[in-house]
């Protein structure tokens, strides 16, 4: 979590072509990525405390190729969990969703549960990561609750950062830190100060309508923020729920680990009866506008230009295709090896062309790092010189001060 940053290659490309989309709804203001054939139910992903919707990019790339539609949202300032499950589908409402399907992590995963167990009609299914079911042990562990929404941002930031765990860690858990640092430090501080209350606000969840048979339960089994026990009573709570273990992962397996998470999903998503639509999934036309991932708008002009609307219609469809396709196999249901091989190597082509650009500017950073070390040391010791030379100044002026 040291040094300055720099943006992996691949959230550069995503950040280019998938259209990040800001709606107000009542007093919240929504913040979303929502890219995939429309006819497929979403998959919404959630994420935690010092997560923002950017966290999921791999999982809105790898995914949307392969045919299924994936909204990941901002949680919005919410202050109780009531508060949270209006919010939400008030949220649903505005961008015309009735069925879903969640991915939650951390707070995320605990949000998705509470909507399941108040709102059940709408969702299908769950995908929980490095989640819990209550909330009494965080409240335990944080006395100053109270006064959170007077608390300074930099102290906000601070407390969140602390709970990350921070080095040494392989490469791609490093980079999964880093990216999500990053993340928090777009945070305001009503977004932390809410997501904290929401962490530790008296809560639990009841018992659920939906089957245990339609749960996945996805954890790392390195380490992760989440106590070992509370992850524990999760399991116990749904003794039939699909279990992912993920041998290393850390507290980002979404980041870290994209490849096998990305897999899990797709998995999870075929069994539980959602049916992607590859067939919809277009490549970049030569003029360079995209196609429309809905088959009404087939043959229709392109609406980039029309106004957007406060029901969550702001992408444009024909922003909603330019990424490259990958490779499809003949027969959509097939080996688990070739899901993975596909989610492996969808984005290769772009990574290669910008690892370069990467390695310059990691050479870039060092370069200014070690700029900032010798600027450093050249004004202690200049700060050292004028320590000393006062103190002769004085020894000469006023000799009777210093034998005193």
């Amino acid at each position: 979590m040291k040094g300055v940053f720099s943006a992996p290659g691949d959230y550069v490309y995503f950040k280019s072509q998938v259209p990040l989309h800001k709606i107000p709804i009542g007093t919240k203001q929504w913040r979303y990525y929502d890219f995939g054939p429309k006819v497929v139910p979403p998959l919404i992903c959630l994420p935690g405390i010092a997560g923002t919707a950017d966290v999921y990019y791999k999982q809105i790339m790898a995914l949307s190729l392969k045919g299924y539609r994936v909204i990941s949202v901002d949680i919005p300032h919410v202050w109780n969990h009531h508060e949270w499950i209006q919010a939400f589908e008030k949220f649903l409402d505005v961008i015309d969703v009735h069925h879903i399907h969640l991915y939650g992590t951390s707070l995320g995963g605990f949000l998705a549960q509470l909507f399941a167990q108040h709102r059940p009609r709408r969702v299908r299914s769950l995908i929980l990561s490095n989640t819990f079911l209550e909330t009494r042990s965080f409240a335990a562990a944080m006395p100053w609750a109270p006064v959170v929404s007077w608390t300074p941002s930099f102290l906000l930031k601070r407390y969140v950062l602390t709970g990350i765990r921070d080095g040494p860690h392989e490469p791609f858990i490093a980079d999964s830190v880093d990216f999500v640092v990053s993340q928090v430090e777009t945070l305001s501080r009503d977004e932390l100060a809410s997501r904290l209350t929401l962490n530790v606000d008296a809560a639990s969840v009841g018992s659920l309508l939906l089957s245990d048979s339609f749960i996945t339960i996805m954890d790392t089994n390195d380490y992760c923020a989440i106590p070992q026990q509370l992850k524990d009573q999760l399991s116990e709570r749904y003794p039939e729920a699909r279990r992912a273990q993920l041998k290393t992962g850390g507290d980002f397996p979404f980041l870290s680990r994209s490849d096998e998470v990305n897999l899990h999903l797709q998995l999870h998503l075929r069994r539980v009866g959602v049916e992607a639509r590859p067939d919809l999934v277009r490549g970049i036309p030569n003029d360079g506008t995209g196609g429309s991932y809905s088959e009404s708008e087939d043959g229709k002009g392109d609406r980039d230009d029309q106004p957007k609307d406060d029901r969550g219609n702001s992408e444009s469809p024909s922003r909603e295709s330019e990424l490259s396709p990958a490779p499809e196999s003949s027969e959509s249901h097939g080996l688990d090896e070739q899901l993975l091989n596909n989610a492996k190597y969808s984005f290769n082509g772009q990574q290669e062309r910008l690892r370069l650009c990467e390695l310059l500017s990691k050479q870039q950073n060092i370069a200014s790092e070690l700029h900032s070390r010798f600027t450093l040391e050249i004004f202690l010791q200049y700060l050292l010189f004028i320590r000393v030379g006062s103190l002769y100044i004085i020894s000469k002026l006023f000799p009777e001060t210093l034998e005193n």
